[in-house]
């Protein structure tokens, strides 16, 4: 048993000390994550990493109960905070008191910079709920590859399944969502 999975069950056991334990154990790990998640974020991100993994972490091991059945488990949970967090980054940056559909623009970068609009991360969030009503599985494939960046090898040792079945999911889950957000 790991030292994530051993702190994760002192936590769901109630154990006062245990959440102070998860926190450095797990701390680069999702640093990592996010900041591989944010690399491909446009530019002008105002969210810095850390931030990002202070925030899921605040959402994780908050004043909830929350029970975890392994590593694998925490880590999905914490692409799931992530993901949830850069789409709240997005809804409020898209909002008219903060810009609206104006756009940073780098006069520097001009000819080079390429963006993805909150608009268009709002769609990909709107798929990927549909797609996690009929193919969760692949939904959560989909999740962690494209919210954390991890690998799909590390995709495959967190969700316990061979990386066949992430390698085909990561394709299902992509042709699913292309078909999805080019349907108009």
């Amino acid at each position: 048993m790991s030292d994530v999975t051993r702190i994760l069950n002192a936590i769901n056991r109630g154990e006062a000390r245990a959440a102070d334990q998860l926190l450095p154990v797990i701390y680069e790990e999702l640093r990592l994550l996010a900041a591989q998640r944010l690399s491909r974020e446009p530019p002008g991100q105002t969210l810095q990493a850390t931030a990002l993994v202070h925030e899921a972490y605040i959402r994780l091991v908050g004043d909830e109960s929350q029970d975890w059945n392994s590593r694998g488990h925490f880590f999905g949970a914490a692409a799931e905070a992530m993901r949830r967090i850069l789409i709240e980054n997005a809804r409020r940056k898209r909002t008219s008191k903060h810009g609206g559909g104006l756009h940073r623009a780098n006069l520097e970068d001009w000819d080079i910079a390429v963006s993805t609009s909150p608009d268009d991360l709002l769609a990909l969030n709107e798929a990927l709920d549909r797609l996690a009503e009929s193919e969760p599985s692949i939904a959560d494939v989909v999740k962690l590859r494209y919210f954390t960046g991890l690998t799909l090898a590390q995709i495959a040792e967190i969700l316990g399944v061979t990386r066949r079945t992430v390698d085909r999911h990561w394709a299902l889950g992509r042709a699913w969502l292309y078909r999805e957000l080019t349907a108009d």
